[in-house]
């Protein structure tokens, strides 16, 4: 059965997240800078435990942060160590990270976790 799928609409400080397995939609997208970070993105980790075990064959992940602050990054981290875990037991895994033209932190960010795990990263301007 597939899952149901983690719609979770922007704010001013939160991103939009869409994790939709049935239309093979993995999407953070937006500026992430909630007060509370853990809480925020622990029901999406708490999502992506779920999904390990029943997972697509391919799962394309797509990052489109326009901003994020220091904590946020620690929690993108974790994702992206789910995903590992995902292409470690034998799953093919795809992430692309967006960037604004000319946003260099961005570009630096994205560069920074393809070198921390080892999965296919893609790092696409736009």
């Amino acid at each position: 059965s597939v899952m149901e799928p983690l719609d979770i609409k922007a704010t001013n400080d939160t991103p939009r997240v869409l994790l939709d397995p049935e239309n093979n939609l993995f999407e953070i997208s937006g500026r992430s800078l909630p007060e509370d970070v853990v809480s925020f993105y622990q029901p999406i980790l708490d999502w992506l435990d779920d999904y390990l075990l029943n997972p697509l064959p391919k799962t394309e992940f797509v990052f489109k942060y326009i901003y994020f602050n220091t904590a946020t990054s620690k929690l993108v981290q974790d994702i992206l160590i789910k995903l590992e875990h995902l292409q470690e037991a034998g799953f093919e895994v795809q992430v692309i990270w967006y960037y604004e033209q000319d946003d260099e932190d961005m570009l630096d960010l994205g560069m920074e976790f393809k070198e921390n795990v080892n999965i296919p990263f893609e790092i696409i301007e736009y």
